[in-house]
């Protein structure tokens, strides 16, 4: 069973692994003079995965510092780390589309960390981490709110360079926008069912200590004693 402590380092370290993959993936990135490398930050993977190394470095510091999360920080975490898991998904999925489509797709390390170790970690973490509260379903909408504001952000932008991170958000990519508008319906389906399965899990796997156990009765008068009249 892990100790607040060790699993206060723990977040730590895995804060710590998080800035090592992104800036591996930045440099690797930088050998290349497309467009894409240029536009690194324009993806939400990795500005999700950012996010959430920042808030690891912040929830390891409470961990190592108290016995439970305020309820702030459960929140935070659902937040972030849907978008993370999701962006995990979908960066699998397009590898398994351009493999299909016999299109050559290099992976290096820090994508699969990024990807698919650190969302796969954060999971288990989420389900056993100690003085974890239970989140609100409040937290579902909240997460459908940065992908759309980003999507509809990175469609404009994407028509004033000629560049899109996904090329379901490029209409010279799809068949239309009917198929854009569908792809992008998808996504934020996952994005919901994502949040949705961690609040579940987070009601089922409640790891907050319980309630303190019971201090001593208060003394009671001796047999003895009279009252006023």
């Amino acid at each position: 069973m892990l100790t607040r402590t060790t699993f206060g380092w723990s977040r730590l370290l895995t804060a710590a692994v998080c800035i090592v993959a992104l800036t591996h993936r930045m440099l690797w990135g930088l050998g290349s003079q497309t467009l894409a490398s240029q536009n690194f930050f324009a993806y939400l993977t990795i500005q999700s995965n950012t996010a959430f190394a920042a808030l690891a470095i912040i929830a390891g510091v409470i961990a190592l510092r108290t016995t439970e999360d305020p309820a702030w920080l459960t929140t935070a975490r659902a937040l972030v780390l849907s978008w993370t898991i999701t962006a995990g998904l979908a960066f699998a999925l397009i590898v398994w589309q351009a493999g299909v489509r016999g299109i050559p797709i290099t992976v290096p390390w820090s994508d699969v960390v990024l990807h698919f170790v650190l969302p796969a970690w954060t999971i288990i973490a989420w389900i056993i981490g100690p003085g974890r509260r239970a989140a609100s379903w409040r937290v579902v909408p909240f997460v459908l709110l940065y992908p759309v504001v980003w999507g509809v952000f990175t469609i404009w932008r994407g028509g004033l360079i000629g560049w899109y991170p996904y090329y379901f958000l490029d209409l010279r990519q799809v068949s239309g926008v009917v198929e854009m508008a569908l792809t992008c319906a998808i996504a934020l389906t996952i994005f919901a069912l994502v949040a949705s399965g961690l609040v579940m899990l987070s009601r089922v796997h409640q790891t907050v200590a319980g309630p303190l156990p019971p201090g001593p009765e208060p003394a009671q008068p001796s047999s003895g004693s009279t009252g006023a009249k």
